[in-house]
Protein backbone atom coordinates (compact mmCIF):
# COMPACT_ATOMS: atom_id res chain seq x y z
CA UNK A 1 0.00 0.00 0.00
CA UNK A 2 0.85 3.52 -0.40
CA UNK A 3 0.74 6.06 1.69
CA UNK A 4 -1.36 9.38 0.16
CA UNK A 5 0.66 12.62 0.28
CA UNK A 6 -2.46 14.20 2.12
CA UNK A 7 -1.14 11.54 4.82
CA UNK A 8 -1.49 14.15 8.15
CA UNK A 9 1.80 13.11 10.10
CA UNK A 10 3.95 13.71 6.54
CA UNK A 11 7.10 16.37 7.23
CA UNK A 12 7.51 14.79 10.62
CA UNK A 13 10.43 13.00 11.17
CA UNK A 14 11.11 10.76 13.89
CA UNK A 15 14.28 8.58 15.69
CA UNK A 16 13.46 5.57 16.64
CA UNK A 17 16.02 4.46 19.23
CA UNK A 18 13.74 2.91 21.29
CA UNK A 19 13.78 -1.02 21.86
CA UNK A 20 11.06 -4.10 22.05
CA UNK A 21 7.44 -2.41 22.71
CA UNK A 22 6.54 0.55 24.18
CA UNK A 23 8.62 3.28 22.44
CA UNK A 24 8.96 1.56 19.10
CA UNK A 25 4.61 0.86 18.91
CA UNK A 26 4.81 4.93 19.66
CA UNK A 27 7.15 5.36 16.46
CA UNK A 28 5.08 2.40 14.47
CA UNK A 29 1.53 4.37 15.15
CA UNK A 30 3.38 7.86 13.83
CA UNK A 31 5.03 6.25 10.81
CA UNK A 32 1.44 5.03 10.31
CA UNK A 33 -0.15 8.29 9.42
CA UNK A 34 2.66 9.39 6.95
CA UNK A 35 5.95 10.31 9.53
CA UNK A 36 9.39 9.86 8.09
CA UNK A 37 10.66 6.87 11.06
CA UNK A 38 14.09 6.04 11.57
CA UNK A 39 14.89 3.16 13.31
CA UNK A 40 18.27 3.30 15.07
CA UNK A 41 19.57 -0.06 15.89
CA UNK A 42 23.29 -0.75 17.24
CA UNK A 43 24.97 -2.69 15.07
CA UNK A 44 25.86 -6.05 16.65
CA UNK A 45 22.72 -5.69 19.13
CA UNK A 46 19.67 -5.10 16.93
CA UNK A 47 15.85 -4.30 18.53
CA UNK A 48 15.31 -7.89 20.68
CA UNK A 49 11.88 -7.45 19.00
CA UNK A 50 13.28 -8.77 16.12
CA UNK A 51 14.13 -12.09 17.62
CA UNK A 52 10.84 -12.57 19.70
CA UNK A 53 7.89 -15.13 18.63
CA UNK A 54 8.20 -17.22 15.47
CA UNK A 55 10.21 -16.53 12.35
CA UNK A 56 10.00 -17.85 8.95
CA UNK A 57 12.79 -18.67 6.74
CA UNK A 58 14.89 -16.50 9.60
CA UNK A 59 13.27 -13.23 9.45
CA UNK A 60 11.38 -12.37 12.68
CA UNK A 61 7.83 -12.11 12.26
CA UNK A 62 7.27 -9.46 14.87
CA UNK A 63 9.48 -7.39 13.92
CA UNK A 64 7.55 -7.43 10.30
CA UNK A 65 4.90 -5.54 12.15
CA UNK A 66 6.52 -3.22 14.90
CA UNK A 67 9.30 -2.05 12.20
CA UNK A 68 6.30 -1.27 9.73
CA UNK A 69 6.64 2.19 7.76
CA UNK A 70 10.29 2.83 9.05
CA UNK A 71 13.71 2.94 7.47
CA UNK A 72 16.34 1.34 9.80
CA UNK A 73 20.02 2.39 10.13
CA UNK A 74 22.64 1.21 12.46
CA UNK A 75 24.58 3.59 15.21
CA UNK A 76 26.55 2.83 18.03
CA UNK A 77 25.78 6.24 20.23
CA UNK A 78 28.87 4.88 22.59
CA UNK A 79 31.37 6.00 20.07
CA UNK A 80 32.12 9.25 19.20
CA UNK A 81 31.44 9.28 15.37
CA UNK A 82 28.16 7.49 16.87
CA UNK A 83 27.31 10.38 18.85
CA UNK A 84 28.30 12.97 16.27
CA UNK A 85 26.31 11.50 14.08
CA UNK A 86 23.24 11.35 16.14
CA UNK A 87 23.55 15.06 17.22
CA UNK A 88 23.52 15.94 13.74
CA UNK A 89 20.27 13.64 12.98
CA UNK A 90 18.80 14.95 15.94
CA UNK A 91 19.33 18.47 13.83
CA UNK A 92 17.08 17.46 11.33
CA UNK A 93 14.39 15.66 13.33
CA UNK A 94 11.20 16.54 14.79
CA UNK A 95 11.22 13.75 17.75
CA UNK A 96 12.92 10.91 19.41
CA UNK A 97 11.90 8.08 20.96
CA UNK A 98 14.20 6.37 23.11
CA UNK A 99 13.86 3.49 26.13
CA UNK A 100 17.61 3.41 27.91
CA UNK A 101 17.77 3.47 31.44
CA UNK A 102 17.54 7.20 32.90
CA UNK A 103 21.19 8.38 32.47
CA UNK A 104 22.37 6.61 29.80
CA UNK A 105 22.36 9.07 27.40
CA UNK A 106 23.64 11.40 29.69
CA UNK A 107 26.64 9.01 29.96
CA UNK A 108 27.42 9.46 26.38
CA UNK A 109 26.58 13.17 26.57
CA UNK A 110 23.61 13.04 24.44
CA UNK A 111 21.38 14.02 27.27
CA UNK A 112 18.64 16.93 26.67
CA UNK A 113 21.14 19.95 26.63
CA UNK A 114 23.17 18.40 24.04
CA UNK A 115 19.76 17.68 22.27
CA UNK A 116 17.85 20.90 22.00
CA UNK A 117 21.10 22.37 21.90
CA UNK A 118 21.34 21.08 18.29
CA UNK A 119 17.85 21.05 17.77
CA UNK A 120 15.46 23.39 20.67
CA UNK A 121 11.90 22.48 18.48
CA UNK A 122 12.69 18.59 19.17
CA UNK A 123 10.46 16.56 21.10
CA UNK A 124 12.30 13.92 23.25
CA UNK A 125 10.18 10.70 24.46
CA UNK A 126 12.08 8.48 27.02
CA UNK A 127 10.02 5.36 28.24
CA UNK A 128 10.79 3.29 31.15
CA UNK A 129 9.90 1.19 33.24
CA UNK A 130 9.47 3.84 36.32
CA UNK A 131 10.17 7.14 35.32
CA UNK A 132 13.22 9.72 35.08
CA UNK A 133 13.27 9.85 38.84
CA UNK A 134 12.55 8.75 42.18
CA UNK A 135 13.47 5.49 43.99
CA UNK A 136 12.96 2.64 41.16
CA UNK A 137 14.21 5.07 38.35
CA UNK A 138 17.28 3.05 37.93
CA UNK A 139 15.65 -0.26 38.24
CA UNK A 140 15.23 -2.39 35.05
CA UNK A 141 11.80 -2.02 33.87
CA UNK A 142 9.51 -4.16 31.88
CA UNK A 143 5.62 -4.56 30.98
CA UNK A 144 5.63 -7.75 33.41
CA UNK A 145 6.34 -5.83 36.34
CA UNK A 146 3.98 -2.87 35.22
CA UNK A 147 1.24 -4.93 35.32
CA UNK A 148 1.98 -6.24 38.52
CA UNK A 149 2.94 -3.15 40.27
CA UNK A 150 -0.30 -1.20 38.98
CA UNK A 151 -2.97 -3.26 40.59
CA UNK A 152 -3.55 -5.16 37.28
CA UNK A 153 -2.60 -8.64 38.23
CA UNK A 154 -4.16 -8.19 41.44
CA UNK A 155 -7.74 -8.11 39.96
CA UNK A 156 -7.31 -10.43 36.88
CA UNK A 157 -7.95 -14.43 37.93
CA UNK A 158 -10.54 -16.56 39.71
CA UNK A 159 -11.37 -15.53 43.21
CA UNK A 160 -9.52 -18.65 44.80
CA UNK A 161 -6.63 -18.74 41.83
CA UNK A 162 -3.27 -16.63 41.73
CA UNK A 163 -3.13 -13.34 40.27
CA UNK A 164 -3.36 -13.42 37.00
CA UNK A 165 -0.57 -11.73 34.29
CA UNK A 166 -1.72 -11.12 30.81
CA UNK A 167 0.06 -13.63 27.86
CA UNK A 168 0.97 -10.47 25.94
CA UNK A 169 2.22 -6.94 26.34
CA UNK A 170 -0.13 -5.31 27.47
CA UNK A 171 1.36 -2.51 29.79
CA UNK A 172 4.05 -1.78 26.75
CA UNK A 173 1.20 -1.78 24.38
CA UNK A 174 -1.01 0.40 26.73
CA UNK A 175 2.56 2.75 26.92
CA UNK A 176 2.83 3.16 23.28
CA UNK A 177 -0.19 4.37 22.57
CA UNK A 178 -0.16 7.10 25.57
CA UNK A 179 3.81 7.68 24.02
CA UNK A 180 2.44 8.69 20.60
CA UNK A 181 -0.52 10.73 22.34
CA UNK A 182 1.84 12.34 24.13
CA UNK A 183 4.66 13.01 21.35
CA UNK A 184 1.68 14.40 19.25
CA UNK A 185 0.70 17.28 22.80
CA UNK A 186 4.13 18.09 22.90
CA UNK A 187 4.11 18.82 18.81
CA UNK A 188 0.87 20.59 19.51
CA UNK A 189 2.88 22.53 22.29
CA UNK A 190 5.56 23.37 19.94
CA UNK A 191 2.83 25.46 17.59
CA UNK A 192 2.29 27.70 20.49
CA UNK A 193 6.01 28.05 21.83
CA UNK A 194 8.12 27.43 19.35
CA UNK A 195 10.18 25.24 21.39
CA UNK A 196 10.60 21.22 21.93
CA UNK A 197 10.53 19.58 25.24
CA UNK A 198 10.85 16.32 27.45
CA UNK A 199 8.30 13.40 27.63
CA UNK A 200 8.67 11.33 30.91
CA UNK A 201 6.31 8.26 30.25
CA UNK A 202 6.60 5.45 32.74
CA UNK A 203 5.35 1.71 32.29
CA UNK A 204 3.41 1.73 35.48
CA UNK A 205 1.46 4.95 34.91
CA UNK A 206 -0.93 4.41 31.22
CA UNK A 207 -1.51 0.95 32.68
CA UNK A 208 -2.70 2.36 35.93
CA UNK A 209 -4.98 5.17 33.96
CA UNK A 210 -6.69 2.29 32.78
CA UNK A 211 -7.63 0.41 35.53
CA UNK A 212 -10.51 2.80 36.04
CA UNK A 213 -11.05 4.54 39.33
CA UNK A 214 -9.52 1.77 41.98
CA UNK A 215 -7.42 4.58 43.73
CA UNK A 216 -10.56 7.08 44.13
CA UNK A 217 -12.52 4.00 45.35
CA UNK A 218 -9.55 3.49 48.24
CA UNK A 219 -9.22 6.81 48.85
CA UNK A 220 -12.83 7.89 49.34
CA UNK A 221 -14.15 4.24 50.69
CA UNK A 222 -11.06 2.17 51.63
CA UNK A 223 -12.72 -0.08 48.85
CA UNK A 224 -9.97 -2.69 47.31
CA UNK A 225 -11.09 -4.96 44.61
CA UNK A 226 -11.18 -8.22 44.48
CA UNK A 227 -10.39 -10.73 41.58
CA UNK A 228 -13.79 -11.56 40.29
CA UNK A 229 -12.77 -14.01 37.77
CA UNK A 230 -14.90 -12.92 34.39
CA UNK A 231 -18.02 -11.60 36.59
CA UNK A 232 -18.51 -7.83 37.39
CA UNK A 233 -19.29 -6.01 40.37
CA UNK A 234 -21.07 -3.66 38.40
CA UNK A 235 -23.51 -5.94 36.21
CA UNK A 236 -24.90 -9.29 35.87
CA UNK A 237 -24.87 -11.45 33.52
CA UNK A 238 -21.44 -10.92 32.70
CA UNK A 239 -19.26 -13.68 31.23
CA UNK A 240 -18.73 -16.25 29.08
CA UNK A 241 -20.30 -19.31 28.72
CA UNK A 242 -20.09 -22.45 27.10
CA UNK A 243 -22.38 -23.46 24.15
CA UNK A 244 -23.67 -27.02 22.84
CA UNK A 245 -21.02 -27.24 20.53
CA UNK A 246 -18.18 -26.64 22.76
CA UNK A 247 -17.48 -23.07 21.65
CA UNK A 248 -17.33 -19.89 24.16
CA UNK A 249 -19.60 -16.76 24.15
CA UNK A 250 -18.86 -13.48 25.80
CA UNK A 251 -22.20 -11.76 27.39
CA UNK A 252 -22.46 -8.16 28.53
CA UNK A 253 -25.44 -6.16 30.35
CA UNK A 254 -23.70 -2.93 30.75
CA UNK A 255 -27.43 -0.73 29.90
CA UNK A 256 -30.62 -2.27 32.01
CA UNK A 257 -32.88 -2.56 28.62
CA UNK A 258 -29.81 -5.44 27.58
CA UNK A 259 -30.26 -7.21 30.30
CA UNK A 260 -34.24 -6.93 30.47
CA UNK A 261 -33.71 -7.98 27.04
CA UNK A 262 -31.76 -11.05 28.04
CA UNK A 263 -34.25 -12.28 30.07
CA UNK A 264 -36.60 -12.19 28.05
CA UNK A 265 -34.86 -14.13 25.72
CA UNK A 266 -34.00 -17.07 27.87
CA UNK A 267 -37.12 -17.44 29.26
CA UNK A 268 -36.53 -16.02 31.79
CA UNK A 269 -38.76 -12.30 32.34
CA UNK A 270 -40.18 -12.92 35.61
CA UNK A 271 -36.50 -12.24 36.77
CA UNK A 272 -37.01 -8.29 35.76
CA UNK A 273 -39.65 -7.81 38.10
CA UNK A 274 -37.31 -8.93 41.06
CA UNK A 275 -36.58 -5.98 43.36
CA UNK A 276 -32.61 -6.98 42.71
CA UNK A 277 -32.90 -6.92 38.98
CA UNK A 278 -33.14 -2.64 38.48
CA UNK A 279 -29.36 -2.15 38.96
CA UNK A 280 -26.06 -3.60 37.47
CA UNK A 281 -24.99 -3.52 41.11
CA UNK A 282 -27.85 -5.33 42.90
CA UNK A 283 -27.44 -7.80 39.79
CA UNK A 284 -24.41 -8.57 40.44
CA UNK A 285 -25.52 -9.65 44.13
CA UNK A 286 -27.66 -12.20 42.21
CA UNK A 287 -25.11 -13.28 39.58
CA UNK A 288 -25.54 -17.20 40.58
CA UNK A 289 -29.23 -17.05 39.63
CA UNK A 290 -28.49 -15.19 36.52
CA UNK A 291 -25.74 -16.64 35.36
CA UNK A 292 -27.97 -19.94 36.11
CA UNK A 293 -29.97 -18.94 33.69
CA UNK A 294 -28.30 -17.81 31.09
CA UNK A 295 -26.07 -20.21 31.07
CA UNK A 296 -28.34 -22.76 31.02
CA UNK A 297 -30.22 -21.52 28.00
CA UNK A 298 -26.48 -20.61 25.88
CA UNK A 299 -25.55 -24.68 26.99
CA UNK A 300 -28.49 -25.94 24.85
CA UNK A 301 -28.08 -24.09 21.83
CA UNK A 302 -25.09 -23.96 19.21
CA UNK A 303 -22.91 -21.21 18.76
CA UNK A 304 -24.65 -20.21 15.61
CA UNK A 305 -28.33 -20.16 16.83
CA UNK A 306 -26.96 -18.58 19.53
CA UNK A 307 -25.32 -15.34 18.06
CA UNK A 308 -28.30 -15.63 15.71
CA UNK A 309 -30.92 -15.03 18.69
CA UNK A 310 -29.13 -12.23 20.10
CA UNK A 311 -28.98 -10.48 17.42
CA UNK A 312 -32.10 -10.70 16.80
CA UNK A 313 -33.29 -9.89 20.44
CA UNK A 314 -30.81 -7.20 20.46
CA UNK A 315 -29.00 -8.24 23.59
CA UNK A 316 -25.23 -8.08 23.25
CA UNK A 317 -23.06 -10.76 22.93
CA UNK A 318 -19.64 -12.11 20.65
CA UNK A 319 -18.25 -15.36 20.28
CA UNK A 320 -14.91 -15.88 21.84
CA UNK A 321 -12.34 -15.75 19.17
CA UNK A 322 -8.90 -16.80 18.64
CA UNK A 323 -6.52 -15.66 16.26
CA UNK A 324 -8.03 -18.27 13.13
CA UNK A 325 -11.83 -16.77 13.66
CA UNK A 326 -10.15 -13.09 13.91
CA UNK A 327 -8.74 -13.91 10.45
CA UNK A 328 -12.29 -15.08 8.93
CA UNK A 329 -14.04 -12.60 11.09
CA UNK A 330 -16.62 -10.75 8.54
CA UNK A 331 -16.81 -7.11 11.05
CA UNK A 332 -12.98 -7.06 11.15
CA UNK A 333 -13.26 -7.76 7.07
CA UNK A 334 -15.28 -5.14 6.12
CA UNK A 335 -13.09 -2.72 8.24
CA UNK A 336 -9.83 -3.82 6.54
CA UNK A 337 -8.59 -4.34 10.20
CA UNK A 338 -6.43 -7.58 8.77
CA UNK A 339 -4.85 -6.00 5.90
CA UNK A 340 -2.09 -7.85 3.19
CA UNK A 341 1.20 -6.02 3.05
CA UNK A 342 3.64 -7.05 0.04
CA UNK A 343 6.88 -7.69 1.68
CA UNK A 344 10.45 -8.27 -0.51
CA UNK A 345 11.82 -10.88 2.06
CA UNK A 346 8.92 -12.90 2.48
CA UNK A 347 6.08 -12.29 0.01
CA UNK A 348 2.02 -10.52 0.86
CA UNK A 349 1.84 -10.50 4.50
CA UNK A 350 -1.70 -10.43 6.73
CA UNK A 351 -1.44 -8.34 9.83
CA UNK A 352 -3.07 -5.54 11.94
CA UNK A 353 -4.33 -2.55 9.81
CA UNK A 354 -3.35 1.43 10.90
CA UNK A 355 -5.26 1.94 14.23
CA UNK A 356 -8.13 4.22 13.04
CA UNK A 357 -9.30 5.15 9.69
CA UNK A 358 -9.66 9.43 8.87
CA UNK A 359 -12.39 10.26 6.01
CA UNK A 360 -9.75 12.80 4.53
CA UNK A 361 -6.32 11.74 5.65
CA UNK A 362 -5.91 8.27 6.12
CA UNK A 363 -2.81 6.65 7.07
CA UNK A 364 -1.52 3.33 5.33
CA UNK A 365 1.36 0.97 5.52
CA UNK A 366 3.65 1.63 3.07
CA UNK A 367 5.95 -1.17 3.46
CA UNK A 368 6.92 -4.33 6.53
CA UNK A 369 9.77 -4.38 8.85
CA UNK A 370 13.11 -4.04 6.90
CA UNK A 371 16.52 -5.59 7.37
CA UNK A 372 19.07 -4.69 10.01
CA UNK A 373 20.54 -1.26 8.72
CA UNK A 374 18.91 -1.76 5.49
CA UNK A 375 18.94 2.25 4.80
CA UNK A 376 22.28 3.02 6.69
CA UNK A 377 24.00 3.81 4.03
CA UNK A 378 21.03 6.13 2.49
CA UNK A 379 20.38 8.18 5.47
CA UNK A 380 23.98 8.77 6.22
CA UNK A 381 24.37 10.45 2.53
CA UNK A 382 21.06 12.69 2.93
CA UNK A 383 22.81 13.89 5.81
CA UNK A 384 25.45 15.00 3.97
CA UNK A 385 28.27 12.55 5.02
CA UNK A 386 30.57 11.47 2.34
CA UNK A 387 31.52 8.36 1.42
CA UNK A 388 34.84 8.59 3.15
CA UNK A 389 32.88 9.71 6.30
CA UNK A 390 30.78 6.73 5.90
CA UNK A 391 34.04 4.08 5.77
CA UNK A 392 35.36 5.79 8.43
CA UNK A 393 32.07 5.72 10.87
CA UNK A 394 32.69 1.52 9.77
CA UNK A 395 36.17 1.38 10.70
CA UNK A 396 35.43 3.03 13.88
CA UNK A 397 32.24 0.67 14.75
CA UNK A 398 29.97 3.24 14.93
CA UNK A 399 28.14 1.42 11.83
Amino acid sequence: MTAPTTAPLTGLRVLDLATLFAGPMAATLLGDFGAEVVKIEHPTKPDPSRGHGPSKDGVGLWWKMLGRNKRTMTLDLSKPGGRATLLRLAGTADVIIENFRPGTLEKWDLGWPELSAVNPRLVLARVTGFGQFGPYAHRPGFGTLAEAMSGFAAITGEPDAPPTLPPFGLADSIAGLTTAYAVMTALAARVHTGEGQVVDMALIEPILAALGPQPLWFDQLGHVQPRTGNRSPNNAPRGVYRTADGTWVAVSTSAQSVAERLMHLVGRPELIDEPWFASGADRARHADVLDEAVGGWIAARTRTDVLAAFEKAEAAVAPVQDVRDVMADPQYQALDTITTVDDPELGPLRMQNVLFRLSATPGAIRWAGRPHGADTDEILTELGLTPDDVTALRAEGAL
